[in-house]
């Protein structure tokens, strides 16, 4: 059973005190702290090992690669994936899934239908706007009034134009699991290349990218405890194989002449230039760190903590939460407002326009402010997620989001001073 007053000792940033008071940190989607043996893998390599890779014939830089590509392997294994070679690393999800939409849109025609939700992250529907330019068309599948993905409308929207699908497996704002692996066969049933940023899934529950059977899948190493400007995005290899590169340059060519150029090997051939080599030992660290912990437990902690914080809301006058409240549905996300907050108004969210709400509520912005006060964190704001905010006719919201270090006496302090915070805006 995972402790999390044990785990809170491997981090050493929970030593630290802001305004005096203890850290309470519950912003968790956007990022998680890191603990001792993933900043002192980072260190070790930067002491003893620091070279480039794959270039060198001399021992720092063979002792280099060879780091680098156990960290490639055990990352493939954390996640599922059978064959390392399809494992390229990269800064990000958002960097993963900027990749393989520009990769695969090389491939894709005027009037070609790329199928994405409600519920995606600006990085999941950004890189395929940039496709419209060359008359591919991108549609949305709606989601429940429970937060959950509206299946049949899903399906409603693939047609015979339809190549690409693309889906978050958690929501970072509802918290709510899409079933990937039946998400999976139904387009795959199609011909229909399936996507699945995993952001916010593979820190937080067991992953089996070989079981759910994507044929790409995203995520980052700083929301699992490893190091910021690294991650991975995973692809079938004989996929990768047929893409065209992402970029050019360094170790992605395997010729070069004055007119043309031909690639390298997978997964070289996406990874140009010198490689964040550091990093990805720290990430296979973190890797370690977390299946010592042991994922199922993760996802059960998290449950538990989640069961709790539907328990205690009901004592916060006017909360209003989003999500699926079903736990076997719902991760460890939790955004809410306090009383009537505005429907979204793209024309202000852009102008920056503080907006006026009613008496008795709070702004998101300052819930997380009044937070802040007592040591807490929370996010407040759209969560790079625009669309879905209009979905909910909100301007914004404030979100909680837990992990292995936060523990039932977090939530009490999180809805104590949230009703102080209330208060104190009352009056």
């Amino acid at each position: 059973m995972l402790d999390p007053l044990k785990v809170k000792k491997d981090f050493p940033i929970f030593k630290r005190k802001i305004e005096g008071k203890e850290i309470i940190y519950l912003d968790n989607a956007a990022t998680t702290q890191k603990p001792y043996v993933v900043i002192d893998a980072i260190k070790n390599y930067y002491e003893n090992f620091n070279s480039n890779v794959h270039r060198g014939i001399y021992k720092l830089s063979e002792e280099s690669t060879d780091l680098y590509e156990k960290s490639r392997k055990n990352i493939s294994e954390f996640i599922g994936a059978p064959d390392p070679r399809g494992l390229v690393f990269v800064r990000n999800t958002t960097e993963a899934l900027n990749l393989v939409a520009s990769s695969i849109g090389q491939g894709l025609k005027k009037d070609d239908e790329v199928l994405l939700t409600m519920m995606e992250h600006h990085s999941n529907i950004v890189p395929w706007q940039f496709l419209k330019a060359k008359g591919v068309k991108i549609k949305f599948a709606d989601i429940k009034d429970d937060g959950t993905l509206d299946v049949d409308d899903y399906v409603s929207k693939i047609t015979p134009m339809t190549k690409v699908a693309s889906v978050t497996h958690v929501s970072n704002v509802l918290g709510a699991i899409n079933d990937v692996k039946e998400l999976g066969k139904i387009v795959h049933e199609k011909d229909i290349t399936f996507i699945v940023d995993g952001a916010q899934s593979v820190p937080h529950m067991p992953v089996d990218v070989k079981d759910i059977d994507c044929d790409f899948f995203a995520f980052s190493g700083h929301k699992m405890v490893g190091p910021m400007g690294i991650g991975g995005l995973y692809g079938k290899p004989d996929l990768l194989e047929k893409l065209p590169p992402y970029m050019g340059g360094g170790d992605m060519i395997k010729s070069v002449t004055t007119e043309e150029s031909t690639w390298n090997e997978i997964p070289y051939k996406f990874e140009a230039g010198t490689q964040n080599v550091a990093d990805a030992v720290g990430l296979s660290a973190a890797a370690d760190y977390l299946r010592k912990l042991g994922m199922k437990d993760i996802r059960k902690h998290e449950t538990e903590l989640m069961l709790y914080a539907f328990q205690e809301e009901r004592y916060v006058e006017g909360l209003k939460s989003f999500g699926p409240r079903s736990l076997h549905l719902r991760a460890g996300v939790y955004s809410f407002n306090c009383g009537e907050v505005p429907a979204f108004d793209i024309e202000k969210e852009l102008s920056g326009e503080r907006i006026k709400i009613s008496k008795g509520s709070m702004h998101p912005h300052d819930i997380a402010s009044e937070m802040d006060k007592e040591g807490i964190a929370v996010r407040s704001g759209h969560h790079c997620a625009m669309p879905l905010m209009a979905r909910l006719d909100v301007q914004a919201t404030a979100r909680a989001s837990f992990y292995i270090y936060n523990t039932k006496e977090d939530i009490d302090k999180f809805f104590i001073e949230l009703n102080n915070s209330i208060t104190r805006f009352a009056h």
